[in-house]
């Protein structure tokens, strides 16, 4: 299969659909990005590599992260971690408040808000202040890449206009389901989600997920197999908030958005994908990143279904 020539074909078709959407702008940094970028990856788990567009160009992740922390608190709890947060989907938007209250502040999945937040408090319990550089340490092995950092700029946007997330860790650690400072965990959170990456950076850091767990250009074992399946279905039933359902619908791979206009996806025992455009649709996710995906797997029938 010519999976160049198949991108070619996707950014080709996307090209009316940049009317649609706009970027998010509850975090004035995010706001900069340019509405017109468009990249796409594809690394197979045998090393070979396919990019279109500005594949290079960095952006801010926001809840891509979120696979990478669950990741590691699933390492480091195992079963545990699910009496602090659940693994079912929300259906709801994903900052939303009222799930949280009547569920006694317990998250229904890692990947909205509230869940990750649980699981970023659940990391400084096992690392204290050395987690961000953990979590940080973590994706540079997953990616093979040394060369990731965060945006302080973003951050600091985060930090100064994440009201809503700042009423989520305290409603939660109002039903003592937060046990580390609320500052601490929240600016954290924040931090992990300015971290910076493309397209090519992204789709090489989920091949461990395309591969039972292990990274298949250093063969490291990241995480082992029975858990790698766990956050597979996790990403299909919960990656995309209440629009995850849609998604499984149309594309029919694990994946996870991103509000900086990211999204990666997981073709179990083939390959891992992660497409960029900052324009999102109603839910939050990436307008013409789910479309292009919804291309991808029309086109080549690498569907899960």
């Amino acid at each position: 299969m010519n999976y160049q020539s198949i991108l070619a074909e996707i950014q080709n078709e996307i090209k009316p659909l940049f009317k649609e959407g706009k970027v998010a702008n509850y975090i004035p940094a995010l706001q900069k990005a340019n509405p017109n970028d468009f990249a796409m990856s594809i690394v197979t788990i045998d090393g070979n590599e396919y990019h279109i567009g500005c594949s290079d160009k960095n952006f801010s992740i926001q809840s891509i992260s979120k696979v990478f922390t669950f990741t590691l608190a699933l390492e480091n709890y195992s079963k545990e971690l699910y009496k602090k947060v659940g693994h079912e989907p929300s259906g709801d938007p994903f900052n939303s408040l009222v799930q949280l209250e009547y569920e006694n502040g317990i998250p229904r999945n890692p990947f909205i808000n509230a869940g990750a937040i649980v699981t970023t408090d659940s990391l400084i319990s096992k690392y204290k202040d050395d987690t961000f550089s953990q979590v940080l340490k973590f994706i540079k092995k997953t990616s093979n890449n040394n060369t990731i950092n965060f945006d302080n700029e973003i951050f600091k946007s985060e930090l100064e206009h994440g009201y809503r997330n700042l009423s989520l860790i305290n409603l939660m650690k109002s039903f003592k389901n937060i046990d580390n400072d609320t500052k601490k965990v929240i600016e954290t959170y924040f931090q992990q989600c300015s971290i910076m990456m493309n397209t090519k950076q992204l789709a090489h850091s989920m091949l461990f997920l395309a591969n039972h767990g292990r990274q298949p250009i250093t063969n490291e074992i990241i995480i082992n197999e029975a858990k790698a399946k766990r956050i597979n279905s996790l990403m299909l039933t919960c990656g995309h908030y209440d629009a995850s359902g849609d998604f499984a619908y149309k594309v029919g791979l694990p994946g996870k958005s991103g509000v900086g206009g990211g999204i990666v996806a997981v073709v179990p025992k083939k390959m891992a994908l992660c497409v960029y455009s900052p324009k999102l649709n109603k839910q939050g996710n990436s307008l013409i990143g789910t479309k292009a995906l919804e291309l991808f797997t029309t086109k080549t029938g690498l569907s899960i279904f």
